[in-house]
């Protein structure tokens, strides 16, 4: 048996969940799955193959609280005694698993691509940014397991409703002594970054905040939102929550447009999910170039403009 953690907002299972329940469902290969979440019962989860949901309700689940939520995972491992337990390789998602693993003395591998049960467990699993893989074996009467966010794609099982059991885990002082304190909404009347079909990015070739005018317009256009990279968050012209990369936020778009971004590895692991790359930038030796399914060579405050009069024509 397979538990597998499953992140949501509100009720509403995170994406990078579902891509991690399709992960279970294989690597148990037809066996069951069961699934936690914490505080509320997602929706939807009927179509991607869980037999048991485990709900953990604790009033500490009104808000993110790694702890708890490992404490809430190490109660079912103990309880279910699953081979493996699988989460999304998100912040949390890894967060929640590393503090599972310092409980417990399991093993973790993050960030894994595929999985092949056994003793050891073998995974494939990405490292250093994206840049290479890796085969290792996990030792471990049961494997810690995070999923690489859009390298496993979120397929739908047969439907089958789940059998819903729910628990109250015991928490102690220390289990709340980090959690969060206020959310605050990244995206407002807008689309959310880790969604849109097509994002337009913007590098240190922008030149400055006001650089940007003409990459909203062009998302605007194609029905997208703007990201940015690294260096221009730490400049200070766009917010962290529009930074795509390593750091940042991992994306899966239709199409990706980078404009004025070197191709930095750390900013290459988080469009690799990207279907179609399209690369401008002065620097015909740029690295992103390497990565990118078409190039245009040239000074983006002209091509972006000429792109976006174009469109409107």
């Amino acid at each position: 048996m397979i538990l597998c953690l499953v992140e949501h907002d509100r009720g509403t299972p995170d994406e990078a969940s579902l891509q991690a329940l399709a992960f279970a469902r294989r690597y148990a290969d037809g066996g069951p799955v069961h699934a936690l979440a914490v505080g509320l019962e997602p929706a939807g989860l009927d179509e991607h193959g869980v037999s048991t949901l485990h709900v953990a309700e604790h009033d500490a689940f009104g808000a993110y609280a790694p702890a708890a939520v490992s404490q809430a995972v190490v109660a079912l491992l103990e309880r279910l005694a699953p081979t493996a337990v699988v989460a999304a390789g998100t912040e949390r998602g890894n967060e929640v698993l590393a503090h599972v693993a310092a409980r417990t003395g399991l093993p973790l591998a993050a960030n894994c691509i595929a999985a092949t049960p056994g003793e050891p467990v073998s995974v494939t699993r990405v490292r250093w940014g994206g840049s290479l893989l890796e085969d290792a074996l996990v030792h471990g009467p049961v494997a810690l397991l995070t999923v690489q966010p859009h390298a496993v794609p979120a397929e739908p099982a047969p439907v089958r409703a789940p059998a819903v059991e729910r628990f109250t885990p015991e928490l102690s002082e220390q289990d709340l002594a980090v959690r969060v304190s206020e959310h605050v909404d990244a995206v407002e009347g807008g689309i959310s970054l880790a969604e849109a079909k097509v994002v337009v990015s913007g590098g240190r070739g922008v030149g400055g905040e006001a650089g940007f005018g003409p990459l909203e317009e062009l998302a605007a256009l194609l029905g997208g939102a703007v990201g940015c990279s690294r260096a221009v968050t730490s400049a200070g012209w766009r917010p962290h929550a529009d930074q795509v990369g390593q750091t940042g936020t991992k994306v899966a778009p239709e199409l990706y447009i980078a404009c004025g971004i070197s191709g930095a590895t750390q900013h290459v692991a988080g469009l690799k999910g990207a279907k179609t790359l399209l690369a401008i930038n002065s620097d015909p030796e740029a690295p992103i170039f390497g990565h990118a399914d078409y190039a245009v060579v040239g000074d983006l405050h002209e091509i972006v403009p000429a792109i976006v009069e174009e469109l409107r024509r």
